[in-house]
């Protein structure tokens, strides 16, 4: 795949992606998450599983900032690697109702997140401009599932491990937050090659400063698969 967005006639823009993938009109902006009522990593505690569990209930959350790196024109694609290196993970990322805890069909979800050393894609500081790695588009199923093939993310200062999101209605935004990891998981990836070329990773989620703000309802729910990751969440929003 060529990942060189400025010599590919046939990228899409942000909006042709959205256009493409369609969704539903939403009538009112905000931003919700799912609180939970036991431990984040909780298989149970995610998806749908978690609202038929009593696990999860229906809360409004901070958004949380798209930050510096958020870019135009991403791929409707599940498998972002790009040929990126690390430790596979599988992003599985649920938008429910938040008035009805039913599943949303056709939302866009777009996320991104630098690589295992810390790069992004399409940063001119990172000498990077014109590529698109770790960055793509999925809209939901009728189960309000969106699914990525993607890596573990890296780190670099100031900021906690994390992958970034947007969900789309119609072309509205309706939430923009943050996914974070567990710390104990994150500890035992970054001793894999290639993590453990950069140790002594400054933050934690517990000393970042967007983590801080409503981080704790947007712990991913991790279990292995193979040699690597499966990461749930379920995000709530309000249309």
């Amino acid at each position: 795949m060529n990942d060189d967005m400025n010599s590919d006639p046939a990228r899409l823009t942000r909006r042709e992606s959205l256009a493409k993938l369609g969704g539903l009109a939403a009538t009112a902006f905000g931003a919700t998450a799912w609180g939970l009522d036991s431990a984040a990593d909780s298989d149970s505690a995610s998806g749908p599983a978690g609202v038929t569990s009593g696990l999860v209930r229906c809360v409004l959350t901070p958004e949380q900032t798209a930050g510096p790196y958020f870019l135009e024109g991403d791929k409707v694609r599940r498998d972002i690697r790009a040929g990126r290196p690390g430790v596979p993970l599988t992003l599985r990322a649920f938008v429910l109702d938040v008035s009805t805890c039913k599943p949303i069909k056709g939302a866009a979800v777009d996320i991104w997140h630098c690589d295992a050393l810390g790069v992004y894609s399409g940063v001119a500081a990172q000498n990077t401009v014109g590529k698109r790695f770790l960055r793509g588009i999925q809209r939901t199923n009728a189960n309000g599932l969106a699914i990525f093939k993607t890596i573990y993310p890296g780190w670099y200062p100031g900021r906690t491990v994390h992958i970034h999101v947007r969900v789309y209605l119609g072309g509205s935004v309706i939430h923009t937050g943050q996914l974070y990891f567990p710390e104990k998981v994150t500890d035992a990836v970054y001793k894999r090659s290639p993590y453990r070329r950069r140790p002594n990773r400054e933050t934690r989620n517990a000393t970042d400063f967007v983590y801080r703000n409503g981080g704790r309802r947007s712990l991913l729910s991790l279990r292995r698969s193979g040699a690597g990751y499966v990461g749930e969440i379920t995000m709530g929003v309000s249309r």
